[in-house]
Parts: structure tokens; C-alpha cells; sequence
């Protein structure tokens, strides 16, 4: 079996390396850098910068802690430098992970000469073409455009050029309160910058619970982050007509409109699947509003050519691309593997950090559940208290048969505890079964045990 897989990304790069574990000969084309966007300008680089950012916290109280600390700043050079040292050693690492299983690596762009040929070309020039028995798109995605007049200033920047400013900018303004940019909100107004987000929708992170947004929104603002929710960015114009200008945010909200300075605009309104110059059209894929259409095994509507990860559709996650990649993978060699995606877990790493997996309690109302919530808050967790953070455990359980729906927290190592709250909807484990499973004292993840207690009861650690 002969698998090429278009894209080296979280998917495109563990589809190749799965595919020649079960035995099939594998070619990956990568026009870029091995990693894709998360491992260069995604995922690894923002942690590095937010690692940093989580330092600074800890030491400005670091007296509390009994730790004498006279003076400290920020150097961006080195921070930077180690930001790319780290990168280019898990690429070079994945690199070599893939050559280790055989998989052969080639740079360039794939394009689609048949249902069965990639040409791949550098430029203009063809330089080679490979046949295949099967194939797995993992294109990824790209930043999305927004038609706000003044975009085009050179101030005016993506995520990716925001994690290699060679300045800490006095003013920065985020467009857009999703992840991305809560998670640049963060890093920039602890390294200094005065700090506002622009959301247009109701709330900052709306696809998170509201118990844990109103907690992140005050820790944010604590931190000095000004936040303009239900507002729209009306124009970006430079405040004079001359290079190295402050730039001008016009917005318009509640307040009615606003003049926001800024040295730099953060536009972090959310990325969409890149689907183009492959020559999809070539081998008449079906696509629906710029996604590749695919169904539970990550099929495309031309046998033998498979899409996972961003370019799909789906959830633009760094873990569910690897996750399809594996489902794409079993498909072609002949065996099946299941993916639920409702055990997919969201994972912000701010300050404190935020984690979710499963239905909030709206979305399980809306589908008709009657629920019973369990909440828990960490500031009465022990290990939370020894690391001066606060936050808060929330279960979302059927009221009937105490089935888990979802977990939502806020709070140190949330992003590593809701691994178990996945495994349990995994299960389709019961608030019974939870409570009953021992948690290991002091760790904050006895919070989830704690929260269970408070679904149908009371917690334990916690007074009336």
C-alpha cells in the first residue's frame, strides 16, 4: 500500500508515521517546515511566550512566597531566541521521527494531477511526480480576513508576527476574544503592555462555560486588560499620516464609538481551512463554504483520498487532526478504529488556565436534559492555595441517569486534569463512579472530586 500525505502538520505527520508502523510506504509532502502552524507558529511558540508570562506572575509575589527578589525584567531577545531553539528542536526531533519509521519526506507544493498523481512543484517548476494508492490531505488552515478598512498597516499583525515582536508594545489591541487572542492578551499585559480586547460577540470565549468566563474575564482585568464585548471595529487608521505613527482603533459599542490607541493590532479573529492550490477542483473534491467535505472515516467523496485536521472542517485542534489522522490511517489498511468527538478537550493556557470537555450546561439544556451542576471552587483546594491561585471545578450531570455531560474548570493545571474528565465521558462514566475513584491528596485535581460530591450533595471540603 502506497499512502502519500499532503502536509506535515499534527496530522498530516502522525498519519505518516502511523501508515508505515502498519506496513504501507509512505511519501509526506510539506511545502513549509515539518510541525505545521502548531508546532512553528501555533501551539509550541505561544506556550514558550506563556510559560514566560506565567514566571513573571510568580515572581511580582514572589515575597509572599518568601523569596527575596530585588529586582527582574523582561530580556525579549533571549526569550525569543529560546522561543525558536525550542521550536526548531521538535521539528528537527519530528523530522527524525519520521525518517526513523521510513517515511520518505519531500519539500514542496503538492498539486493534484489526477485522482491517483501529486505533482509536486517548487515555484513554477514540477520536480516530481508520485503516485499513490491512497491519500491524506492534512492541509491545515490560515489566519482569516476580516473587510475592516486599515488592515493593511504594517502594525497591523497576525499571531504569527506577534510571537517574534522585537519590542514589548506600550499599547496593543486584540480583535478578537476567542483563544488565540485571550492567550496573547495574557503574554503582552505580563510582559507590560497595556492590554485591550475587542470582541464583537456577546462575551470574550463564548464557546466556554459562563462560570468560567466570568472568572478568566476578572482575572484579566485584574492584570489590566480592558475588555470592549458586543463592539465592532469600525477602522484602523494611523493617528498621523506618517511612518511610525501610533495607529487609531475606531470601534463602536454600547459606549457608542471609541478611539483606541495602539503601537500594534493584534487581528485574531479565528483561522479557516487551506484548501487552495492543490488542485482540488482538479480531481472534483466536494467542498462546502471553503472545508472539505468528508464523513466518519475521513473519506472524501473520491475513493482513496482522505482530509483530516483544519482543512475538513471540523474542530481546529492540534489533537483532534492527530486523533483523525489515526481513524484516516486504520481506514485504508483495513481496520477501525472509533473517534468520539465529544471527548474532545478544549485547553487555554493563560493565567489561570482553562480547560472544557463535554456539553456546558446551556448546550445540555438545550438538548433536553434535565441537569444537576456540581461546582467546586479552588480556593479551598490546598495545593491551589500553596500556588496562590483560585479558580473553579464544574460538573454538568443528567439530573436521571447521574451521567457526566461535561466538565468545565479554571485554575492551575487544568489543561493536564481534563484528561480524566475525558476518560470519563469516554466511559460514559456516572457522578457514582467519580467519587468513588480515590484522588491522590494534595493535588488539585481532588477539585473534580470535590465538584462530583456537589452534584447531588454537598462537597466535603467546602462548609454550608
Amino acid at each position: 500500500m502506497k499512502i502519500v500525505v499532503l502536509g506535515g502538520g499534527p496530522g498530516g505527520y502522525v498519519a505518516a508515521i502511523r501508515a508505515a508502523q502498519l506496513g504501507a510506504e509512505v511519501t509526506l509532502i510539506e511545502k513549509n517546515k515539518i510541525g505545521g502552524t502548531c508546532l512553528n507558529v501555533g501551539c509550541i511558540p505561544t506556550k514558550v511566550l506563556l510559560h514566560s508570562a506565567e514566571v513573571i506572575e510568580i515572581l511580582k509575589h514572589a515575597a509572599i512566597l518568601g523569596i527575596d527578589v530585588q529586582k527582574f525584567e523582561l530580556n525579549l531577545a533571549n526569550l525569543m531566541n529560546r522561543k525558536e531553539s525550542i521550536v526548531n528542536a521538535l521539528v528537527e526531533g519530528t523530522r527524525k521521527l519520521l525518517i526513523s519509521n521510513g517515511v520518505e519526506i519531500l519539500n514542496g507544493t503538492g498539486v493534484f494531477e489526477n485522482s491517483k498523481t501529486i505533482l509536486i512543484k517548487e515555484g513554477d517548476d514540477a520536480l516530481r511526480r508520485v503516485t499513490f494508492d491512497a491519500c491524506i490531505l492534512a492541509l491545515g488552515s490560515v489566519v482569516s480576513e476580516v473587510p475592516i478598512p486599515g488592515t493593511d498597516h504594517s502594525d497591523v499583525v497576525t499571531s504569527s508576527e506577534a510571537l517574534s515582536f522585537d519590542s514589548v508594545p506600550h499599547e496593543l489591541v486584540i480583535v478578537g476574544g476567542g483563544v488565540i487572542g485571550v492567550e496573547f492578551a495574557d503574554i503582552y499585559a505580563s510582559f507590560g503592555s497595556k492590554v485591550t480586547i475587542v470582541e464583537m460577540m456577546d462575551s470574550i470565549l463564548s464557546m466556554m462555560d459562563s462560570d468560567i468566563v466570568d472568572i478568566a474575564r476578572m482575572s484579566f482585568e485584574m492584570k489590566g486588560v480592558k475588555i470592549l464585548e458586543k463592539t465592532s471595529v469600525k477602522a484602523i487608521k494611523r493617528e498621523f499620516d506618517q511612518p511610525g505613527a501610533k495607529l487609531v482603533v475606531e470601534v463602536e459599542g454600547s459606549n457608542g464609538i471609541q478611539r483606541l490607541p495602539a503601537d500594534k493590532v493584534l487581528m485574531a479573529v479565528g483561522r479557516r481551512p487551506s484548501t487552495e492550490g492543490v488542485g482540488l477542483e482538479q480531481v472534483g473534491i466536494v467542498m462546502n463554504k471553503g472545508a472539505i467535505v468528508v464523513d466518519d472515516r475521513m473519506r472524501t467523496n473520491i475513493k482513496g483520498i482522505y482530509a483530516i485536521g483544519d482543512c475538513n472542517g471540523g474542530i481546529m485542534l492540534a489533537h483532534v487532526a492527530s486523533s483523525e489522522a489515526i481513524v484516516a490511517v486504520e481506514t485504508i489498511m483495513g481496520h477501525r478504529v472509533e473517534i468520539d468527538f465529544r471527548t474532545t478537550p478544549s485547553a487555554i493556557y493563560t493565567r489561570p488556565e482553562m480547560a472544557s470537555v463535554g456539553w456546558t450546561e446551556k448546550e445540555a439544556i438545550s438538548k433536553g436534559y434535565k441537569v444537576e451542576v456540581g461546582k467546586y471552587p479552588l480556593i479551598a483546594n490546598g495545593k491551589a492555595q500553596i500556588m496562590m491561585e483560585e479558580g473553579l471545578v464544574k460538573i454538568v450531570a443528567d439530573a436521571q441517569t447521574r451521567e457526566i455531560l461535561g466538565v468545565h474548570m479554571i485554575g492551575p493545571r487544568a489543561t493536564d486534569i481534563i484528561a480524566e474528565a475525558a476518560i470519563a465521558l469516554r466511559l460514559e462514566a456516572t457522578v457514582d463512579e467519580l467519587v468513588t475513584t480515590i484522588h491522590a491528596h494534595p493535588t488539585v485535581s481532588e477539585a473534580v472530586l470535590e465538584a462530583g460530591h456537589g452534584v447531588f450533595g454537598y462537597p466535603i471540603h467546602l462548609p454550608k
